[in-house]
This record gives C-alpha cells, sequence and structure tokens, in this order.
C-alpha cells in the first residue's frame, strides 16, 4: 500500500504535464523576459531584415485599405441593404483581412499592420523606437496608395460614396464619436497584447499560430458595434490612408477626432498594458 502512494506521489512529479497549467511544474517551460528593447538601435538600419519588416508593413497595410476600402464602396453602391452584404459583411472584409494579414506577416515584421498597435509594443518595451517610427510610416504610406488605388479605378463613385472616410454618422455627436473610437481600439490592442504573450506561448505552443484569429476577430466584433457610429477607425494608417485621398473638409475634422481617441488610447496603454503583459511581445520576436 505505502508503495502505491509512493508510486502515485513520483508519477504526479515525474509527469508535470499532467498537472493544470500554472503550477509549479511548468517552471521549466516558463518564459524568461528578454531585456527591453533599446531606445534608439542604429544598427537596425543596416540590416536587410529591418528594411523587409518595413515592406510587408507596406504592402500589408496596402492590401487591407485595398480590399476593405473596395467592400465599403460595393455596400455604399448598392441600391439596398437586401443587394449588398451589408454592415456584417464590411466587418467581416475588415476582420478577415487582419486575421490573413497578420498571419501572412507575423514571421517577418510582426504583422502590426497598425500604428495603435505598434506604439503600444514600443510603450510596453517591445522594439525600439527606430523601428517603431519606420513601422508607422510605412503603415501609412501603404494606407494612402491602397486607397489611391481604389479612387484610381472608381473615381467617380469614389468622391460621390465617401471613399471610406471615417465620419461621425448624424444623430451622434463627437463625443460619442471619440469614445467609440478609444474603446475600439483599447479592445483590439488588449487583444494583441494577450494574444501575443510570451508567457502563455511558452507554455502552450500552438498559441503563436492561433494568434491571428482573435486579433482578426476583436476587428470584427468592433467593427459591428461602431461601424454605424463613425466607420470604424481604430487604424490611424487606415483612417488617414482614406481621409487623404478623398480630401473633403468634414472628413478630415472627423479624422482630428480618430487621431485623438488614438492618441488618449495609447496614453492609457502605457500604464495598464504595458504593465499587465509585462509578459507579451510581438510577432517577430517569437518567430526569431
Amino acid at each position: 500500500m505505502e508503495g502505491k502512494e509512493e508510486d502515485v506521489r513520483v508519477g504526479a512529479n515525474k509527469f508535470p504535464e499532467r498537472q493544470p497549467i500554472g503550477t509549479s511544474a511548468q517552471s521549466d517551460k516558463d518564459y524568461k523576459e528578454p531585456p527591453p528593447a533599446p531606445l534608439f538601435e542604429p544598427g537596425e538600419l543596416s540590416s536587410w531584415s529591418f528594411w523587409r519588416a518595413g515592406i510587408a508593413e507596406f504592402i500589408a497595410t496596402f492590401l487591407f485599405l485595398y480590399i476593405t476600402v473596395l467592400t465599403v464602396m460595393g455596400v455604399k453602391r448598392a441600391p439596398n441593404m437586401c443587394a449588398s452584404v451589408g454592415i456584417q459583411g464590411i466587418a467581416w472584409a475588415f476582420g478577415g483581412m487582419i486575421f490573413a494579414l497578420v498571419y501572412c506577416t507575423a514571421g517577418i515584421s510582426g504583422g502590426h499592420i497598425n500604428p495603435a498597435v505598434t506604439f503600444g509594443l514600443f510603450l510596453a518595451r517591445k522594439l525600439s523606437l527606430t523601428r517603431a517610427v519606420f513601422y508607422m510610416i510605412m503603415q501609412c504610406l501603404g494606407a494612402i496608395c491602397g486607397a489611391g488605388v481604389v479612387k484610381g479605378f472608381q473615381p467617380t463613385p469614389y468622391e460621390t460614396l465617401g471613399g471610406g472616410a471615417n465620419t461621425v454618422a448624424p444623430g451622434y455627436s463627437k463625443g460619442s464619436g471619440l469614445g467609440a473610437e478609444i474603446i475600439g481600439t483599447f479592445v483590439l490592442v488588449y487583444t494583441v497584447f494577450s494574444a501575443t504573450d510570451a508567457k502563455r506561448s511558452a507554455r502552450d505552443s500552438h498559441v503563436p499560430i492561433l494568434a491571428p484569429l482573435p486579433i482578426g476577430f476583436a476587428v470584427f466584433l468592433v467593427h459591428l458595434a461602431t461601424i454605424p457610429i463613425t466607420g470604424t477607425g481604430i487604424n490611424p494608417a487606415r483612417s488617414l490612408g482614406a481621409a487623404i485621398i478623398y480630401n473633403k473638409d468634414h472628413s478630415w475634422d472627423d479624422h482630428v477626432m480618430d487621431f485623438l481617441g488614438g492618441t488618449i488610447h495609447w496614453g492609457s496603454s502605457s500604464s495598464t498594458l504595458s504593465h499587465d503583459c509585462h509578459q507579451s511581445h510581438s510577432f517577430q520576436e517569437q518567430e526569431l
């Protein structure tokens, strides 16, 4: 009897994977936090992987704007809601593209495709200021080019149907739109930090592979909630690209609100997400 009890006790220690995740038995799999990224890293400028990552962000944001703005234009051109994919289709286009593009670029650039995500990771010291600024510039350029290609293909509908620019819908105040953008951006960046949590990835090998799914799904849900209010920004590059190409006064007025919402969110995320998700890091760090 004593031997059996000893076997059970030894067996529990011998096969720690049978114990609940998060116990001391998983200590050998715990992730060791790397040192914070330096503020400036001039050596990156001579690395091909640095420039390749920026090109990946440009292409991804270009494709993101091209597909999503075309979807928005198609919905607005329809004679009635039954003849189009509706708000649900727009939300699926945004969420589906983020899922696909994050999956494709995760091993190259980290799959940001959004200055809000890039800046949040910079505040958490997961990438240098050099890389963060480069990413955001390439994201904005990609968004401008993506919206510009849509206008080149459909110049008249683009001008008459709003060009996919973010504006506050009638019946909502600018304060309501600002609040919607702040909360929507927070949901997105919080999901990114949670889905790329390095400590969880060290325990569960499937987490890095599945990470694009919750990120894309978060984008889908936020769009369902806020398309009727602002058309859903939550991505400063997406809002900037559409506003520059459409270039109408009311779109610029509301675009300032989108950027203000993102700025307020960034300030709050520096004291919350970067602390609570201290173990998180970008996809690129996981892959490399």
